[in-house]
Order: C-alpha cells, then structure tokens, then sequence
C-alpha cells in the first residue's frame, strides 16, 4: 500500500553519512535538510491525487419523465412502461408529487417512471445499473399478469391489508356471471341503465356504488378491473359478509 508511512527510520545515504563524518559544530544542523529528500516526502501528493481519482468514477444520472394526459391513470402509465410493481411501485417514486390520494393525478403532470445514466465509467457500468434499478424499484415488489388471474391475484392483496373478506374462487365465479371476465362490459337495458347509471366492469358497478366503496390505493376509473373487483368486494362484504357470499344479481 503505497500511501501509508513505514514506521521505521529512512537510511541515510552516502551523501548524508559523508557530510556527519566531514562536518563539525553548525554544520551538523543541516542534517535533517539533507535527510527529507527521502521518500516520504512524496506521501501527502500521493494523498492528495486520490479523492480525485474516486470523484472520476461517480456516474451522472438522469430521470425518466412521463407527462400524464386525459384519461390516464397510474395503472395505464406503469403498464405502458413496464413498471415492475404495477401502480404500487409508480406511486410510491412520485408521491411527493401526487400527494396522499394516488387516485388524484391530473393532465400535466409530470411523473418519474425510471432513471437512466448518461455517462459511466465500463468498470462501474453494472453496479450503476443496478443500484438505478433498485432505487426505483423494491426489491421485494410483487408483480401481477395483466389478465383476470393477475387482475384477481392483486385485489385480493389489496384487500387482505383492508381487511375486506373473500377468495379467488368467489370472485371468479361471480366475475364470470356478470362480465364474461371483460373490464370494459357495461349494461345499457337494466333498471340501472334506465335510471343513467348503467353497471360497468368487471363485477357489474354502478357509478355511485363504486364511489361509495372504492378503496383508497386503487384507480378511481370503475373499468379499472383491479379497482373494480376491490370496490365490489368491498360493498359485497358489507352487505352479505363476503363476495363469496353471493351467488347472483346483488
């Protein structure tokens, strides 16, 4: 290691040992002069030159922005970038910008849906990728299909941290009675239809019944099918105990 000092005392060379034999009286306070042109006095450039060498390794990182429009809504824009973690994760990296309500974003607002690093070095080009990655990302997200089995897998995690009952079983059965498992069904001849809130997705929802039991974390769009099942699930458990509960029109 060459930066650190060797505790023991520099040889003197044959310079020096010539002028202590040759020299008398004053002349001898010139010794310690002679003997610091020895090699520690190299040590503290050495030091000096390393802060700089560790500052030319730091990669510089930018953010990736997204620009929300009409009608988006943080499951949309963690689908359209692959956000591992879905809406969850995409919240959790903007929430000083969105606020408490995840629901409550608006047209123009920017969003931070990744990072990239505009220059690196090759040897720190793979723990820079890695740590950008978990910034953005915990490790530990979940992630879900984006299909019925995913779309009913991620309400009912939501659910179990509400506390809100049911089971996969009970939501698929009903699901299936009342959509086909498409998100964007909608019932345009029932009574509902008639008195201008007509049911919609997933679990067949009317606008103020959605609203009444939608679960904050969630999308307030009621096609959103993960919003949709967990709001369902929600008034179904207040009103026959579970979704499971329920065997037709409720």
């Amino acid at each position: 290691m060459a930066a650190r000092g060797k505790h023991r005392r520099p040889r003197m060379n044959t310079l020096t040992r010539g002028i202590v034999a040759a020299g008398t009286g004053g002349a001898a306070l010139a010794l310690p002069l002679v003997g610091a042109t020895g090699a520690h006095a190299a040590q503290p450039t050495q030091a000096a030159q390393a802060p700089q060498a560790a500052q030319a390794a730091v990669p510089q990182v930018s953010l990736v922005t997204y620009k929300v429009v009409a009608g988006d809504t943080l499951t949309k824009i963690a689908k359209k970038h692959s956000t591992s973690g879905g809406w969850q994760t995409l919240y959790k990296a903007n929430r000083a910008v969105i606020g408490d309500d995840p629901a409550a974003i608006r047209p123009g607002l920017k969003l931070t849906v990744g990072t990239k690093n505009a220059q690196t070095s090759a040897k720190t080009a793979t723990a820079t990728k890695a740590s950008t990655a978990s910034a953005v990302t915990p490790a530990a997200a979940k992630t879900y299909t984006d299909d019925l089995d995913g779309w009913i897998k991620e309400s009912l995690d939501i659910m179990a941290q509400q506390g809100i009952p049911g089971s996969y079983d009970g939501i698929y059965r009903n699901v299936m009675r009342e959509s086909s498992g498409n998100p964007q069904a909608m019932n345009n001849w029932d009574s509902n239809a008639a008195a201008g809130t007509p049911s919609k997705g997933l679990l067949q929802t009317i606008d103020p019944t959605f609203n009444a039991y939608h679960v904050a974390g969630t999308s307030m769009d009621p096609f959103d099918p993960v919003a949709n099942i967990t709001a369902a699930c929600n008034y179904a458990a207040a009103r026959y105990g579970s979704i499971d509960n329920v065997f037709g029109a409720y």
